[in-house]
């Protein structure tokens, strides 16, 4: 029986450089001898294609090599499951994950590499703020809990004032080594969404060029209106932020059409003078339009009433079309309420009466590079709706919930079923949007959320909210609190509004901590003393289902994957995703119960019928080395193999 020491491979995140050699031993066996790359080898196999130059195109600053090295290195850490904090744990697809992202994308990889769809990320831009994101080389895992107070230690958030030497430096060492982490946890065909302001945009692109490489990945570029009002500066009021898009580049189609604003409506929309809505009240109301076809026309509404937007998303998968510019200006159409059935009924004998090509001009499209619509404004759609949602949340011009609803549309149309990833959560917009897309669409997308658990100040102006929030509702002052608040409330309100929507509104929480098995210390002299205090490595206060899950993520597990549980022999056993993991973590095998359990793992696996099957046990679960070798070998009687011991 295998057992699984600290240092092992299977007790660390994949290892990203193996993988690599084992990539190159592929392409070059010649080049690669005892696990070594041999460069003066690899270079003569490449010939004249192997760069000699000192200089050559690319972006450097001061930390790349470190911040390149840093996604190199493995993760020790583990994610706890917290099932109290979470909704629908039984049966949700959903992970809110709190913990540095750097670590907790390491630790993805094994189970999740290659099998994202969609990534959608608001990372922090560079504005002078804290830099609150650690980038320690030797122990990411002691770093993250000291910056996050669950530590002694002295780590505390960087600045990075525009004064700053490194003040570009600090934010690409922060973004690089995410980014490169978060390539290798796409799909083939999957498609990167990244939002940035003016300070890094041109830095950004470049480094996302070199990642994903210019040969291999389009790299498209929008411009997304959020701020109409404009912020002020010197010489220039910016109205718009950047987003970034890449995706695969083999001519192949990965955005979706969209509808034009949604539907253009200009040719019916009044303009010029007395175009106002007030001008005239009964050339207000809305069309209810579905796939390109008018179902109905609305009611003109009361004065007091005002569309979220020009078109606004209805729970049966229709659209109300208003006449309302991309600025947000109420106007009316050129036609009254009465008067439009008879305008329609005049058309049918040429074109069709449901034809909204008729009034509409150019119903969808490819994406455009400018969005212009109001339901991206941050102000209304951001902040407002989040400060109704939850009042005192404190969130400062969090995105606008249709901005990333649309993003999120034009990746995953063509995939009902895809996953899609955030490791820069915030207030928990990415998940919020998806539920409401998948409400609208009748689809069963997945989420995983990632974000910084950050310490909340209530002496702090910026932060006091936040903190009051979170001490009302009894828990922790943490960021990462008003995240899962967000979704526990949005996911409730879509179940109330549409109660025949039964898609999935939950979400398991899992918290980045060190691991279970703790590392083997010894000191010189201590003989015996060293032999009691390490029998059992398993970290104090950790249950067996932590255990059970750090199991899950060595091993290249979903988090979210079945789990079924029977009692054999007295000893609880885990059968994971149809038997293809069997588990028994419980203490007490001695030589008096192995026969049964491992009698019954057999019965069980033969029922199951996996295509393999790994067996794990706790090491200091076996009461001798006895019991542990009669059951290695009743298990491999039986032809399962792979058994290994923690």
């Amino acid at each position: 029986m295998k057992k699984i020491f600290p240092g092992d491979a299977d007790t660390e995140s994949a290892g990203i450089v193996a993988d690599n050699i084992d990539a190159l031993k592929r392409l070059f066996p010649e080049a690669v001898e005892e696990g070594k790359v041999d460069f003066d080898v690899l270079k003569q196999l490449l010939g004249e294609e192997a760069g000699e130059r000192e200089e050559k195109y690319a972006l450097n600053w001061s930390g790349k090599r470190r911040a390149r090295q840093i996604a190199l290195t493995p993760s020790t850490g583990t994610l706890l499951p917290k099932p109290a904090e979470s909704v629908d744990w039984d049966t949700t697809g959903n992970l809110m994950i709190e913990g540095d992202n750097l670590e907790v994308l390491k630790l993805l990889r094994r189970s999740y590499g290659k099998r994202i769809k969609a990534i959608f990320i608001d990372p922090p831009y560079n504005t002078g703020r804290n830099i609150i994101y650690p980038n320690d080389y030797g122990d990411g895992i002691r770093a993250y809990l000291e910056l996050t107070g669950q530590a002694e230690g002295n780590l505390k958030p960087t600045g990075n004032l525009e004064t700053n030497g490194r003040f570009h430096s600090n934010w690409l060492s922060m973004i690089y080594p995410r980014l490169k982490l978060a390539k290798d946890l796409l799909r083939p065909d999957g498609v990167l969404f990244c939002t940035i302001d003016e300070n890094e945009a041109a830095t950004l692109a470049i480094v996302l060029k070199e990642i994903f490489g210019e040969d291999s990945h389009e790299h498209a570029t929008v411009s997304i209106v959020h701020n109409p009002r404009g912020q002020q500066g010197t010489n220039i009021s910016y109205v718009h932020e950047t987003g970034i898009i890449v995706y695969p580049a083999d001519k192949r189609k990965y955005l979706a059409d969209v509808l034009k604003a949604e539907i253009d409506s200009r040719n019916l929309r009044d303009s010029g003078t007395e175009s106002d809505r007030a001008d005239a009240r009964n050339c207000f109301y809305p069309f209810i339009v579905r796939d390109g076809k008018i179902l109905d026309i609305g009611a003109v509404p009361s004065s007091e009433f005002h569309p979220a937007a020009a078109n606004v998303p209805r729970g049966d998968g229709s659209i109300e079309v208003w006449p309302v510019t991309d600025s947000g200006d109420e106007k009316k159409w050129r036609y009254a309420r009465d008067s439009v059935p008879k305008i329609l009924d005049k058309l049918e004998p040429k074109m069709g009466r449901a034809s909204v090509q008729i009034i509409f001009h150019k119903v969808s499209g490819t994406m455009r590079s400018v969005w212009q619509n109001a339901r991206y404004d941050a102000s209304e759609y951001g902040t407002k709706l989040l400060d109704a949602m939850m009042p005192g949340a404190g969130f400062t011009f969090p995105k606008s919930l249709w901005t990333v609803y649309d993003a999120l549309k034009i990746m995953t149309e063509n995939d009902p079923d895809a996953l899609v990833l955030d490791f820069f959560a915030g207030s928990g917009t990415t998940g919020h949007a998806l539920m409401e897309l998948n409400k609208d669409t009748g689809g069963s997308r997945k989420y995983i959320l990632v974000q910084l658990p950050e310490p909340l100040d209530p002496g702090n102006k910026h932060q006091a909210g936040a903190a009051a929030l979170c001490a009302s509702l009894g828990r922790p002052l943490k960021l990462a609190e008003i995240t899962k608040e967000r979704l526990r409330r949005a996911g409730a309100a879509i179940a109330k509004a549409s109660p025949r929507f039964k898609g999935d509104t939950g979400f398991r929480v899992f918290k980045l901590a060190s691991s279970n098995i703790e590392a083997w210390q010894t000191t010189a002299g201590d003989g015996q003393d060293s032999l009691a205090k390490n029998a059992d490595r398993l970290g104090q206060g950790r249950t067996e289902q932590d255990m059970l899950y750090e199991l899950l993520l060595k091993l290249g597990f979903d988090l979210c994957v079945p789990i079924a549980e029977r009692q054999i022999a007295g000893k609880t056993v885990h059968a994971i995703d149809g038997g293809a993991l069997l588990a028994c973590l419980s203490d007490g095998l001695s030589r008096q119960v192995i026969e049964d359990l491992a009698s019954g793992i057999v019965s069980w696996r033969k029922e199951l019928a996996p295509a393999d099957t790994q067996v794990v046990f706790k090491d200091s679960g076996f009461a001798d080395d006895v019991a542990k070798t009669d059951m290695a070998a009743i298990l491999n009687q039986n032809g399962i193999g792979d058994v290994k011991s923690l």
